[in-house]
């Protein structure tokens, strides 16, 4: 007898057959997410239970500083590169004004094999960047200018009701953020998005509001703004809570809905990796990935023997040195740890990578030589010409990242501290700019298969009562003697016409 297929028996059995398979499908919660996105949030169900991503907080104003010392020192680099979007005065590690160069690195670590996750300590709407993390003197009520405080009750609602001044200014804030995450998705980089973070506690002026004009409110009001009013398709919504310390801080009680987040994470400070957390996050987030969105000591592999589910952890800026080496150990020689040299890695993350367009892992470096060390300048071995070794660093140290380099250069002042500088060379032949005697110069770097080298090319010009002339010089960087001798070939040419060489030479200490 044959039996008739019907619409709802069709629904059952696709049901009753991802059931049986465990297979799930992915859907993020915003409708039009990007392939990239898509691909990104499948990384996540595809490793729950089975792997543990490891991650670094940078600072605004640091770029990839903090994840290269985590590297150092753990001996393997994190997978996932987290930073902020900023809120402080030029010169702090949290500076606003570092988002172009935050868009800049995030697109790097990108292409080069990490995972990007942003947060925002985001401006209360009652004040204008920069703004300070802690309030500064005595508090002055209706005028909160800080990260940490709070609105009063008629201003938290006021920033909820559509066309109220707090409103207006709260929506030009998030557009200036909106503006950089553009940039992100207009270089194909999802990212995991984690706005108003630890959203339960009350230290943050977006925080540990319930009932009528809530905090989950004005999450769901961020969603609104960057997914329907700036159609930004490549973010992953992170919603994130801090542990449930008092009552009121539970987690249902922030919960935006499920159409609101594609990861739940939580945040945990002095190794409290409680059950009872982990048991409450699963059944809010319903079968989605869970990871902690921030830590200051990662968990243990005991923690993972009753929590299996936790997907990455994030170590904040500064605290990396809070575990010790043999239990960082520990970690990452355990297969269920991924760092960015592990094959199994690689093979995780080349799915994704394939989705966005970027070649598998590992990658082909173009520069295939090493740099790094820390290099002491040898004076007798070195001919330095006509004009002496005053200009000349008596010390360079260099990072190199692939094909970036790192490099702090110390010279010596006759007059008072040594001076210290930073770069960073790029070897793609993109430009960099900088400014010598408040003259700007343009310089591109490249790697010389033919020579073994790094060739530097600088441009810059001076201008002297009223006229201009330009100077051009070029760097040849090559290792000797096993890597044991940087040798820096400069070549310019005067102001008064002719060029001068100088061959410099640095010893690996």
């Amino acid at each position: 007898m044959k039996i008739k297929q019907s619409p709802t028996n069709f629904l059952v059995l696709v049901f009753l057959l991802i059931t049986i398979s465990g297979v799930r499908a992915v859907e993020p919660v915003n409708p039009k997410a990007t392939p990239e996105a898509k691909a990104l949030l499948e990384l996540f169900y595809r490793i729950s239970g089975k792997y543990t991503l490891t991650g670094q907080h940078n600072y605004p104003n640091s770029k990839d500083q903090n994840t290269r010392f985590a590297a150092q020192y753990i001996g393997k680099t994190p997978v996932i590169w987290s930073s902020d979007m900023g809120f402080a005065k030029l010169g702090d590690k949290d500076c606003y004004l570092a988002r172009p160069d935050i868009v800049k690195e995030a697109i790097r670590q990108h292409q080069k094999g990490s995972i990007i996750t942003i947060c925002w300590h985001a401006v209360p709407p009652t004040a204008d960047e920069p703004i300070t993390f802690q309030t500064q003197g005595p508090p002055v009520p209706g005028a909160l200018a800080s990260v940490q405080g709070k609105l009063l009750e008629e201003q938290y609602k006021e920033v909820l009701t559509p066309g109220t001044m707090l409103n207006k200014k709260w929506a030009a804030q998030v557009d200036s953020i909106a503006v950089y995450l553009k940039k992100l998705q207009d270089a194909k980089v999802p990212v995991l998005w984690r706005p108003y973070h630890e959203m339960n506690g009350d230290w943050f002026w977006w925080g540990g509001r319930v009932g009528a004009n809530s905090t989950d409110d004005l999450y769901r009001a961020i969603f609104d703004r960057l997914v329907n009013y700036h159609h930004l398709n490549n973010l992953i919504w992170m919603w994130n809570v801090d542990r449930p310390s008092i009552p009121i801080r539970k987690f249902s009680n922030f919960y935006p809905g499920d159409k609101f987040l594609d990861i739940a994470s939580l945040d945990v400070y002095g190794s409290d990796f409680n059950q009872a957390y982990y048991d409450s996050l699963k059944v809010l987030a319903k079968g989605k990935p869970i990871l902690f969105g921030e830590v200051g000591n990662p968990p243990s592999l005991d923690v993972f023997e009753h929590q299996p589910d936790w997907c990455s952890w994030v170590v904040w800026s500064g605290m990396v040195r809070n575990t010790t080496k043999k239990q960082y150990q520990e970690l990452i020689n355990s297969p269920r740890m991924l760092s960015l040299e592990d094959p199994a890695y690689w093979a995780v993350v080349n799915p994704y990578r394939k989705a966005c367009g970027l070649p598998p892992l590992p990658l082909k470096q173009k520069c295939p030589v090493n740099f790094s060390g820390n290099w002491k300048f040898n004076e007798e071995k070195s001919e330095v010409g006509k004009n002496g070794t005053g200009n000349i660093p008596r010390e360079i140290a260099i990072d190199q990242d692939g094909d970036l380099l790192h490099v702090k250069k110390v010279l010596n002042q006759e007059w008072g501290e040594d001076q210290t500088t930073n770069e960073d060379i790029p070897l793609d032949g993109s430009e960099m700019k900088s400014e010598i005697f408040n003259s700007p110069r343009i310089s591109t770097a490249s790697w010389n298969e033919d020579s073994k080298s790094v060739k530097i090319s600088s441009s810059m010009k001076i201008t002297r009562a009223g006229q201009t002339t330009e100077r051009k010089s070029s760097e040849e960087w090559s290792l000797t003697e096993g890597s044991k001798v940087l040798k820096i070939v400069q070549t310019t040419n005067g102001f008064r016409g002719g060029e001068t060489t100088v061959s410099l030479i640095y010893e690996k200490q």
